[in-house]
């Protein structure tokens, strides 16, 4: 009883914790809150590191070969976040670890960033990466007909936009079997025109270091605007202690795909956490995100 009793003692201090300091994106705050979980986290299996997928310096990627295999492994490629200026696939080892040990075929990618790259590199270089996967993931041990696009925050812009919006999709279509989508910014002019009431600094560091400073262009960059791919499965989650925008946004894709486009995507509210803690947390002990996203990557048909 004592190491169950000790860990859900830490889960309650951790969340606490979250709670303590509301809506906020800390990042050495919450890469500090789990530290100490993570540096004796469970490990997955071998990782081949720093793949090229593309000709640019941010072109790599990591794969995380699957544990217990029983024939071709599910696979899900993640897209860290990081306000579309920074970030890098290292800062989510724990998820790669997390679904390796759980028997899927982890594809971790770095991606260009602003303001060197700027709209549309992001979606570019997730479709990069899905056409990569899709082409290798068979020789790893995985199911290239059974691959799941998910990112958080920035990544989950990008992954939404690479597959909500066919102009990104690859010439034989796009053919995965899901995408999960984790508190992620899908209406650019919404953060514009709303700058006051959503708490968002002007100017903006992370959406006019990507969109750029010409605000006319806004919506023709937002996705929500953007949206005519045929309907596929999809989850949209968001934190309990998101910045309102993050959630605001959540609900107005998820209306908009059901609404006008035919989709019938998964919703759910992380509870407890933050917009970092959620991530953060994977691979931790908690599941709050984690067995949502493990879930969707082996069923999203379900």
């Amino acid at each position: 009883m004592i190491p169950s009793e000790t860990a859900a003692d830490n889960a309650a201090s951790i969340e606490a914790k979250i709670r303590a300091a509301g809506p906020v994106i800390d990042p050495p705050a919450a890469k500090a809150l789990y530290a100490p979980l993570l540096a004796t986290m469970p490990r997955g299996g071998e990782v081949l590191r720093d793949i090229a997928y593309g000709p640019d310096e941010r072109h790599r990627l990591d794969v995380y070969l699957p544990l217990e295999m029983d024939g071709p492994a599910p696979v899900a490629v993640f897209l860290h976040g990081g306000g579309f200026i920074r970030g890098d696939k290292a800062d989510r080892e724990a998820v790669g670890h997390y679904f390796s040990r759980h028997g899927v075929l982890a594809v971790l990618p770095n991606y260009r960033l602003g303001p060197r790259h700027r709209w549309p590199a992001g979606a570019e270089d997730a479709a990069a990466v899905l056409a990569w996967t899709r082409a290798h993931a068979a020789g790893h041990g995985g199911d290239p007909e059974h691959i799941v696009m998910a990112g958080e925050s920035a990544g989950a812009a990008h992954v939404a936009a690479a597959t909500l919006v066919r102009r990104f999709h690859p010439a034989e279509g796009l053919r995965i079997a899901g995408a999960f989508l984790v508190s992620g910014v899908y209406h650019a002019e919404l953060e514009l025109l709303a700058r006051s009431q959503l708490g968002i600094a002007t100017p903006d560091p992370r959406n006019e270091a990507y969109f750029g400073t010409d605000f006319a262009r806004y919506r023709a960059m937002s996705t929500v605007e953007l949206v005519d791919a045929a309907p596929f499965p999809l989850a949209i989650t968001y934190a309990e202690l998101d910045p309102i925008q993050m959630q605001a946004q959540a609900g107005e894709l998820f209306a908009r795909l059901v609404t006008r486009h035919g989709f019938q995507p998964r919703i759910a509210v992380i509870r407890g956490h933050n917009h970092l803690s959620q991530v953060y947390s994977v691979n931790s002990g908690d599941e709050a995100l984690a067995g949502r996203l493990l879930d969707f990557v082996r069923k999203p048909h379900a």
